[in-house]
C-alpha cells in the first residue's frame, strides 16, 4: 500500500495535490452544470450545440500549440500556473453571476468556453511537467498516476454532486462553487518550498522552438504512434459530455440527478483502473493497445445497452479502457524525451489528444442529432479499435530485428 502512494511522501506533492483534488471537484461540478446548461436549459436537447461548445472549449489546444509548449519550457512554471489557474477561476464565477441573474445565453457560454479553453490551452502542459518539478523522475510515473485518480476522485463525487445542485438551485451556482474552488490550487502554489522543487535545466528561447519540438517528436516512431492513437481517440471517443447527456435525456429521459450519476459510473470505473495502475510498473505500448481495445469494447456494450444499469454499467468499462489509456501515455512520452523537450513534446500530446475535439465533437453532435445517439457512440467504438490496431502495428515494427525506437 505504501508503494502505491509513495509520491505522498515528497511534502510538495502532498500540498499540490490537496488543492488539486478541491479544484478538481469544482471543475467536474462546472463540467456536468454547463453540460445541462446547453443541452437542457438553452436549448431543446441540441447535441450540435454541445458539440459547438466542446469544439470552442478545446480549439485553443491547438490554436496555440506552438506558445503552450514553449510558455511550459521556458517560463517560471509555478507563476504560470498562478496565472492559468487565477484566470479560469474567474471565468468560472463570471459565468456563474450571469446564470444566476437570469442573463445567460447561449452565445455567452460559447465565449466562455473559449476563454477557459484558452487559459486551459497554457495550463495543461505546464501542470503535466510541473509534477516532475515537485517529485522528481524517480517517482514520476506514481505521481502522475496519483493525480489522475484525483481526477477521477473528483469525477466520481463532482457529477453526482452537480446533478443535486441542479435539482435543487440550478446550474448557476455549480460554476460559482468551482469558481471558488481555484482558490485551494492556487493556496497550494504559494505554500510550496521552491528551494525544493526539482527545476530541469531551462532551454533558451530561441525562434523556431516549437519547430525543434516537431522535428524532436518526427525522428522518434514510437511517439508518432502514441500521438497517433490520442488522435484518433481524442477526436472521436472522448466526447463524454455528447455520448452521456444524450443517451441520459433522449434515450432514457433521466433528470439532472440521473444524468450526474452517469458521470460518477464512468468515473468508477476509472478508478478502478488506476487503483490497478498505481500498484503496477511502468506502463508501455501494450498498455496503450489493450486499453485502446477495452475502449472500444465499452462504447459496443454502451451503444447496445437496452436499459439506464446497463449503459452505467458499459460507462464504467468505458472509464477503465480510457483512463488507462490516458494516464499510461502520460509517463510513456515525458519520461521517454529529454528534459529539454519535455514542454512542447507534452504540449503535443495535450494539442493531439484534446485538440482534436474540435473536429470530432460537432461531427459527434451532428450524428446524435440526425441518427441518435447510439451511433454516434459506434464512432466512438470505432475509434477505439482503430487505434488498438494502429499500436499493434508499431509494436510489430519495433520488434523486427533491426528495429529501433522505445
Amino acid at each position: 500500500m505504501a508503494a502505491m502512494f509513495r509520491a505522498l511522501q515528497v511534502r510538495n506533492y502532498r500540498i499540490w495535490a490537496a488543492g488539486a483534488l478541491v479544484s478538481n471537484i469544482g471543475t467536474s461540478i462546472q463540467r456536468t452544470a454547463q453540460d445541462w446548461l446547453v443541452l437542457v436549459v438553452l436549448t431543446h436537447a441540441n447535441a450540435s450545440a454541445l458539440g459547438m461548445v466542446m469544439a470552442l472549449q478545446f480549439a485553443p489546444q491547438l490554436l496555440f500549440l506552438p506558445w503552450t509548449g514553449s510558455a511550459a519550457d521556458h517560463l517560471d512554471r509555478r507563476r504560470l500556473l498562478m496565472a492559468t489557474q487565477a484566470s479560469m477561476g474567474l471565468l468560472a464565477l463570471l459565468l456563474g453571476a450571469l446564470t444566476l441573474a437570469g442573463m445567460v445565453r447561449l452565445w455567452q457560454v460559447l465565449i466562455f468556453a473559449f476563454a477557459s479553453g484558452t487559459a486551459a490551452a497554457f495550463d495543461a502542459p505546464v501542470r503535466q511537467i510541473f509534477v516532475a518539478d515537485l517529485v522528481g523522475d524517480e517517482v514520476l510515473a506514481n505521481a502522475v498516476t496519483l493525480n489522475t485518480m484525483s481526477f477521477n476522485v473528483a469525477g466520481l463525487i463532482g457529477p453526482a454532486l452537480s446533478g443535486a445542485l441542479i435539482a435543487v438551485t440550478g446550474t448557476g451556482w455549480a460554476f460559482l462553487i468551482n469558481g471558488a474552488s481555484f482558490l485551494a490550487v492556487l493556496a497550494s502554489l504559494f505554500l510550496l518550498r521552491t528551494d525544493a522543487l526539482h527545476r530541469s535545466a531551462g532551454t533558451p528561447r530561441a525562434p523556431g522552438s516549437f519547430v525543434a519540438g516537431l522535428r524532436y517528436v518526427a525522428g522518434r516512431s514510437d511517439l508518432i504512434a502514441i500521438l497517433v492513437m490520442l488522435f484518433l481517440i481524442g477526436t472521436f471517443a472522448l466526447n463524454f459530455p455528447i455520448f452521456i447527456s444524450t443517451m441520459a435525456v433522449q434515450v432514457f429521459h433521466a433528470d439532472a440527478r440521473g444524468f450526474g450519476m452517469l458521470s460518477s459510473a464512468m468515473a468508477a470505473g476509472a478508478m478502478a483502473a488506476l487503483l490497478w495502475g498505481a500498484r503496477s510498473g511502468r506502463p508501455t505500448l501494450v498498455t496503450l493497445i489493450g486499453s485502446a481495445a477495452l475502449l472500444g469494447t465499452g462504447f459496443t456494450l454502451a451503444g447496445l445497452s437496452p436499459s439506464y444499469e446497463s449503459f452505467a454499467a458499459a460507462l464504467a468499462v468505458i472509464g477503465i479502457g480510457c483512463l488507462t489509456f490516458v494516464n499510461a501515455s502520460n509517463p510513456i512520452m515525458q519520461l521517454s524525451t529529454e528534459p529539454a523537450m519535455r514542454g512542447r513534446v507534452m504540449a503535443l500530446r495535450v494539442g493531439v489528444g484534446l485538440g482534436a475535439t474540435p473536429i470530432g465533437a460537432p461531427m459527434i453532435g451532428w450524428t446524435a442529432d440526425h441518427f441518435g445517439p447510439r451511433c454516434a457512440l459506434g464512432i466512438g467504438a470505432a475509434a477505439g479499435f482503430a487505434a488498438a490496431l494502429v499500436g499493434g502495428y508499431a509494436l510489430v515494427k519495433t520488434r523486427r530485428p533491426g528495429a529501433t525506437g522505445e
